[in-house]
């Protein structure tokens, strides 16, 4: 009976599919059939939960082919983000009048992210406190014993010092990297794009034929992966249909329940920080809402796969297309905007642990010299999270045990850690738009009139 309804699940997948597929035959626009995706993965998840929570075999044996869509598109995001990150920061370069400009892009895009990582941090503190977070007020059960032990054994990685991990980066086998082996790999690939392009750049005026030939290669390489990425981003809507059904058919709600005012109190700190975020842009005479429309579909996919990395094709294309962001600068803080200053899981996250750990050692939570501290040792390991693995768990072991607090209360949050990941990738991929749109604008490299343009290449997917 379990193999009939298992059938029946996978039959209402595909089902849904069709329609976004007509959907698209019809050329209903990029946006929509992304937030009816959204939609019916959220019906769809709700729905195989409450017929099937009590028979975990038929949602056992259905979700691994919702897996199947959802996981393999996040794969083939994967699997361009390497050469797309190569091409792009090589022919970006080979653009640019100055080479001298890149080592300025690349000091706003990481100064932007950083700063913003504290007032993230600023903010997480203070809902923390509005909220009256208290660890001791939480429950701990098996799995979340085992997390705590699980915490404990990863500290001695968190507390590598801040200059090793920025020696990460440096690419010593630039081959390997290209195969993502390390978990800095890609920032690697970032640096040594960047010098490639530089040096490809420096033989302009001594080898003009040679020049002229790796422009030629360079640009048949970009115009190829372009194509690759927008074939790959046309699977979009599928994509976000599977994660979402299966993230919400595999939620444990009774959790949410009991942890109801943590969630609340983490996104109301993360829609107080996406305000911010608005406000930083008009300060830079970017329209908000013409943001939040072109951005909208970009952060829709990584709050539903809660992937800032797999994220990167998308967020390039959106402000290189809908924004009007040149190409260097796009990639650079797409790129760089996974890895620091991650406003949501290095920032928020972390300084709301801080402040709900605290009473359980004694440290009053309100005193301004604690918060002080947790803002600014949360900015700093906000840089120093760069190309490390765990995104917000190690964010946080990095922030508690710097400031001496015990770790392993950090796993009693496990059974919502997909819930509030949602929104911290979500607002991290802001972040690193804003960074862009910043930098864009000091540097004078923002076409306005394509930003302000409401219909400027809107559905992406056939834009690439």
């Amino acid at each position: 009976m379990s193999l009939l309804f298992s059938v029946l699940n996978v039959a209402l997948l595909i089902a849904c599919m069709v329609v976004l597929a007509l959907m698209q035959v019809k050329r209903y626009s990029f946006a929509k059939r992304v937030l009816s995706s959204l939609g019916m993965g959220i019906v769809l998840g709700i729905a195989l939960k409450l017929a099937f929570g009590a028979n975990a075999a038929v949602l056992g044996e259905s979700l691994p082919w919702f897996s199947l869509v959802g996981d393999g598109y996040v794969g083939l995001l994967r699997m361009i983000i390497i050469p797309l990150v190569m091409v792009s920061i090589v022919s970006a370069i080979l653009k640019l009048k100055d080479a001298r400009n890149l080592g300025k892009m690349s000091a706003s895009v990481i100064l932007t992210l950083v700063l913003t990582a504290g007032i993230a941090a600023m903010v997480g503190e203070l809902s923390a406190l509005a909220f009256g977070l208290d660890a001791r007020q939480i429950t701990q059960g098996k799995a979340e014993a085992a997390r705590a032990t699980s915490l404990e054994h990863s500290t001695d990685q968190a507390k590598t010092p801040l200059a090793s991990k920025i020696l990460e980066i440096i690419p010593t086998n630039p081959f390997k990297d290209m195969t993502g082996a390390r978990s800095t790999s890609t920032l690697a690939v970032v640096v040594f794009s960047a010098f490639l392009g530089m040096a490809a750049f420096g033989i302009r005026k001594k080898y003009p034929a040679e020049s002229e030939l790796v422009q030629k290669i360079v640009d048949a390489a970009y115009a190829v992966t372009m194509r690759l990425v927008g074939m790959i981003i046309k699977l979009t809507p599928f994509g976000v249909l599977a994660i979402m059904a299966t993230t919400l058919a595999s939620t444990d709600y009774g959790a949410i329940l009991n942890l109801l005012k943590f969630i609340l109190a983490s996104y109301t700190a993360l829609i107080v920080m996406f305000t911010i975020h608005l406000f930083i842009l008009s300060a830079f005479s970017f329209n908000p809402w013409i943001y939040v429309r072109k951005a909208w579909p970009v952060l829709t996919f990584a709050f539903m796969s809660r992937t800032s990395m797999g994220t990167i094709p998308l967020t390039i294309g959106a402000q290189t297309k809908k924004m009007g962001i040149s190409d260097a600068i796009a990639n650079f803080s797409a790129t760089f905007g996974t890895a620091i200053g991650q406003n949501g899981c290095a920032g928020i996250y972390p300084a709301m642990l801080a402040v709900m750990i605290a009473p359980s050692v004694g440290i009053d939570p309100f005193n301004i010299g604690f918060l002080a501290s947790v803002a600014i040792v949360t900015a700093i390991s906000s840089f120093g999270v760069a190309g490390v693995g765990g995104g917000a768990t190690f964010a946080a072991l990095i922030v508690l045990s710097s400031l001496n607090l015990p770790i392993a209360l950090a796993g009693l949050l496990i059974s919502i850690e997909p819930l509030i990941d949602m929104g911290r990738t979500a607002l991290n991929v802001s972040d690193a738009f804003v960074a862009g749109a910043v930098t864009g604008r000091l540097m004078g490299e923002v076409d306005m009139a394509v930003y302000e343009n409401p219909d400027a290449d809107m559905d992406q997917a056939r834009a690439v």
